[in-house]
Parts: structure tokens; C-alpha cells; sequence
């Protein structure tokens, strides 16, 4: 495919022709922008464990870029490919646009492929290379359909090996791995691989996700946030007006986010919603299934003691992990899944894979799982994913929630302390917003990874993820560099197995953001507080197009 095979809307066009904003240090070229080491750094966590895995680019140190000459990146010419791993994300394309002028801006000699579907393309030796009229007409658009993605991971000496060869065989001097925690672990053990192997090849991260969980002081957001939860929130303000015209349903909503509530916090910040359910707080205050339906229960009583029996209620994907009895279930099932993947090779019928699986539990957790409605303990024993992960997008969360709910509001009418009505719809929001069109910040955040990726790459540097920063202000302001993917990384249990692991980065309940929230949310409940978003705007105030996060606002906040 070397076109479109869609039809251009009119948003589509208008879009190619935004020009990007790159931040003030890159403005003047890369041959004008030199490198800066600072200090050395060690993994997150599990330090000596994690250098064992990484003992070639282990304690790299931080990369900043500066104004300064740097004529020899003018000499290089190279070929640099660049893959989407993982998830899709708002804003995909417009990494690999910055990638390409940022090579073209060193020297129109150099050149770039994108591997197709993901690091399957790797391994295939399936690519094109990108050509700047093609790539032209993805600008600023969502997707990642220019090239496609996948989860597919290089884990195996054999994969390690046939992904070397096919670099080799198209001259490939560096790569781009474009993704989420998992797909940038991959990234580091691929640069580890072929440092070891002393075959000169550099490999880079570009922190990619809509869930938020890719975080530190340097990586402030992943791409695709900003977009994804101005999507969602909109979709949440038109049905909190909806709600609130016909006063008459409670609407449930799950929001796409993996474990990480930071999604559902922020769409929760933007639209106001009666209920925001955030899964890091449940497990800090050790709440249980049965107290997460308590604490819903009483606000829907006290709406219909006052004539309300309707409202909004927020719930992030990935909470059914920190329930506690339900963290400790999932990971039983995860060993069970994992020790007797044989045997439940050859049960096809659900309801006997379900009973195997029961028997494998302790009597406790036997008797939570037959207490489960059978869709959710069906799910909850859902295969894997490729990383060993529950695939929490598949638990319908929201209808556990509202079963439950129907029956404590059975027993209390029983004791005559409730005579409300309670009527229930649910909506799960994800892929809606995995595609859109990047909103402006996200236009200019992407493009700039993409252009600092270059910069790497042309500097000789491997083992690292691209970072922007200082984003709450101008991206003239903005700063940029690289990190060490090493940097990130502790140990986790996957698949039975200790293995080297980007961590996911969770909501700090000690944080700005979430004592924000906090201090907010009281107002909610039972008063109509609802905010209604509306559709991403790309013209018109710059105060209304150029709009960050409120989480984003937080954290930069000097309060």
C-alpha cells in the first residue's frame, strides 16, 4: 500500500497543513544542537537483577540536548527504521514525521523505513520506506495505519537473532520503537542484544501510550493522553447532559487505562461526574469488593432522598486489580493459567475449564470465584496476553459492579431503608479514543519526540528512550534529551518468571493531582456539577487549542 485507501475528509486536509511547533532548542537545525551527559544513573528498582540483564548498556547516563555546534551529524549518512508496537495511540504518525525531517534536515541522503505490522515486520523483513509524499498525507492525523502495529515481542535467541540478520541485511544503522511499558522493554533488550553483539546499531524508545502509566520526571506524559482523554470526555459530558435531561438512569461508565486510573481521573476532572472510582485508592484504604459497592450504594441513596435516581459513575478498566481479594485471585489464576497450560489445551467446554480451574484454588478464593456473576469469572480466565497480562479490557467491570449493586438496594428495601428506583445502563469507552486526531498539543508533543529521536540516533546514542519536557509551558520552552530505558526498569513475575519490566507508573495518591481531586470531588455527588467538554478544537482562542490536561496543570501547579 503506498496510498490512502480511504477517502480525505475535509478535517483530514485541513490538518496536513498545521505545522508542528518544535521546541526552541531544535528551531535552528540539528547540526546546531550538541549533546550533554550528566550523571549516571541505575534502575528503579532491583538494581543488581537488572544490570544482570543488561550488562552493555546498564547505567547509562542522562542525555540533555543544548544550542551548539555540531557539524559532524551533517557527515553521516544513514538509514534508520521505525516501528508501532502495541496499542494505537493519537499522535503516531506525526513521530515518524519528525523522525523523517529531522534525518532529512542532517542530510537529504539519509533515509527511512517503517517495518509494517509492528515488530512482526522485524522479523518477517516486511517494510517500505517512507517517502516524504506519502507521508504527507498522514500528518497530524490519527492511527498508526501508515504502517500498522502489533504486540508481538522479540524474545527468543532465535527471534534475537533473525531480527539481527534482517537489520543487517537492509543496512539498518537504527531503531525506532515506537510504545507503550512493554514495548520500550523490549526496545532496551533489543539494545542490549546488538550491543553485545558489537554490530553498531542503535536503538531507540518513544514513550507511546494512552493509558498515562509511562511516566517519570522526565517522560511527563506518554502520547496519546492529552487526545484520548478529550475524546472520552466528551463522550462522559454528553451523557452527563443526557442524564441529566431525562433524570431517570445511573450510567456506568469504564474507561480504557490498563491498571492506571490517570485516564479516569482526568476524564473525571474535565466533566465532573457523581462517582469517580480511582482503583490505586481502593487498594491504599484496602477496600473490598463488597465495601467499592458499599461506598456506591450510599451516594445513590442519598441522590434519591433527594428526588435524584440518576447519576454518573466513572470506572477505570484495570480496578478489578486492586480489589484485594480480587488481586490476590488473579494472581492465583495467572500460575494456574501458566502451570497447567497443557491440560487446558485439550478442555474446550468453558464451564469444565472453569471448574479445572476452581479446583486448582484455595477453598477462600474457590468460593469468591462461584460468588462471581459466570460472565466475569469467565473473563477473569480469559487467555493471557502476549506479556502475561490480565486482559483487563475484556472484564465487564461496570455490570459486576451494578449486579452487586442491585442486590445490597434488594436487601436494604427488604429492612425498609431504601424506596428508590435504581435503573442501569453501561458504556465502555476505549478504542474511540486510541485514533482520533491528535489534538494540537499532542501534534506538536509527537513531532518533537520524533525530531529528538533523530537527534539521538545521529549522536551515536543506543539504550534510550526520547523525552520533551516541561510541557505545561510553550514549546518553546520545552525541553529535550534522552533517558536510559535501563532507568525504568524493575523485576516482575511474568509468565512464571522473573523478568526485566518498565514499571508502570500509578497514581500518586501523595500527589497534586489527586489531592486535587480529592478537595473537588464531595461537590460532585449529589449536586449536578457536570461539565460538558465538547469535541477537541483545532482553531480558534489559543487558550482553548492549546489546552493541557488538568493533570498536566496539576503537577506543574507551584500551590
Amino acid at each position: 500500500m503506498t496510498r490512502k485507501s480511504f477517502n480525505t475528509s475535509e478535517i483530514q486536509i485541513e490538518r496536513t497543513r498545521f505545522k508542528p511547533v518544535l521546541p526552541g532548542v531544535l528551531r535552528n537545525g540539528v547540526t546546531s544542537v550538541k549533546p550533554a551527559k550528566g550523571k549516571l544513573t541505575q534502575s528503579v528498582a532491583d538494581q543488581d537483577k537488572v544490570r544482570g540483564f543488561f550488562k552493555n548498556t546498564y547505567g547509562l547516563p542522562i542525555v540533555t540536548f543544548e544550542k551548539g555546534s555540531n557539524i559532524v551529524v551533517k557527515k553521516k549518512v544513514m538509514k534508520v527504521a521505525v516501528v508501532f508496537s502495541g496499542g494505537q495511540a493519537p499522535g503516531g504518525h506525526n513521530v515518524v514525521a519528525g523522525l523523517y525531517d529531522g534525518l532529512k534536515k542532517a542530510n537529504k541522503k539519509n533515509t527511512l523505513i517503517g517495518y509494517i505490522s509492528g515488530l512482526s515486520g522485524v522479523l518477517k523483513n516486511r517494510y517500505k520506506e517512507i517517502s516524504e509524499k506519502v507521508l504527507d498525507e498522514y500528518r497530524n492525523t490519527g492511527g498508526f495505519d501508515y504502517i500498522q502495529s502489533d504486540r508481538t515481542k522479540i524474545e527468543t535467541a532465535d527471534q534475537f537473532c533473525l531480527a539481527k540478520k534482517n537489520l543487517e541485511i537492509c543496512n539498518v544503522d537504527a531503531l525506532v520503537v515506537v510504545g507503550g511499558d512493554d514495548s520500550n522493554t523490549n526496545a532496551a533488550m533489543i539494545a542490549e542484544y546488538l550491543k553485545q553483539e558489537n554490530i553498531g546499531k542503535c536503538v531507540i524508545g518513544i514513550p507511546k501510550t494512552i493509558d498515562g502509566d509511562l511516566k517519570n520526571k522526565y517522560v511527563e506524559v506518554s502520547f496519546g493522553f492529552d487526545t484520548a482523554t478529550k475524546i472520552y470526555s466528551e463522550l462522559v459530558g454528553n451523557i452527563c447532559r443526557d442524564a441529566n435531561s431525562s433524570r431517570k438512569l445511573w450510567h456506568f461508565v469504564r474507561l480504557m487505562g490498563r491498571s492506571a486510573s490517570h485516564i479516569t481521573l482526568e476524564v473525571g476532572f474535565k466533566t465532573q461526574p457523581n462517582i469517580v472510582l480511582i482503583g490505586e485508592e481502593i487498594l491504599a484504604k484496602n477496600m473490598t469488593l463488597a465495601k467499592v459497592v458499599e461506598s456506591i450504594v450510599d451516594v445513590i441513596i442519598k441522590r434519591s432522598q433527594a428526588g435524584k435516581n440518576f447519576g454518573i459513575v466513572l470506572v477505570p478498566e484495570g480496578i478489578i486489580e486492586f480489589i484485594p481479594e480480587i488481586k490476590e485471585l488473579i494472581l492465583a489464576l495467572n500460575d494456574i493459567l501458566v502451570e497447567n497450560k497443557d491440560a487446558l489445551s485439550k478442555i474446550s467446554s468453558v464451564e469444565e475449564r472453569k471448574n479445572f480451574v476452581c479446583g486448582k484454588l484455595s477453598k477462600e478464593l474457590s468460593s469468591l470465584m462461584a460468588n462471581l456473576p459466570v460472565e466475569i469469572a469467565l473473563q477473569l480466565i480469559s487467555d493471557r496476553d502476549p506479556h502475561g497480562n490480565v486482559a483487563v479490557s475484556l472484564i465487564e467491570t461496570e455490570k459486576l459492579l451494578i449486579e452487586m449493586i442491585r442486590r445490597r438496594l434488594a436487601e436494604l428495601k427488604k429492612e425498609d431503608k431504601y424506596n428508590g428506583k435504581f435503573s442501569a445502563t453501561t458504556h465502555f469507552f476505549g478504542y474511540e479514543g486510541r485514533c482520533g486526531i491528535p489534538s494540537n498539543f499532542d501534534a506538536n508533543y509527537t513531532y518533537a519526540l520524533g525530531y529528538n529521536a533523530a537527534l539521538l540516533i545521529l549522536n551515536g546514542f543506543t539504550g534510550y528512550m526520547s523525552y520533551v519536557r516541561n510541557l505545561a509551558k510553550s514549546p518553546n520552552q520545552w525541553e529535550c534529551g534522552g533517558i536510559p530505558l535501563t532507568m525504568m526498569i524493575g523485576i516482575e513475575k511474568r509468565c512464571g518468571k522473573e523478568k526485566p519490566v518498565i514499571r508502570k507508573t500509578l497514581i500518586d495518591l501523595n500527589g497534586k493531582p489527586f489531592k486535587e481531586f480529592v478537595k473537588q470531588r464531595d461537590k460532585w455527588t449529589i449536586n449536578e456539577n457536570y461539565v460538558f467538554p465538547g469535541p477537541i478544537q483545532y482553531f480558534g482562542p489559543v487558550h482553548i487549542t492549546e489546552m493541557i490536561t488538568k493533570t498536566l496543570k496539576y503537577e506543574h501547579s507551584k500551590k
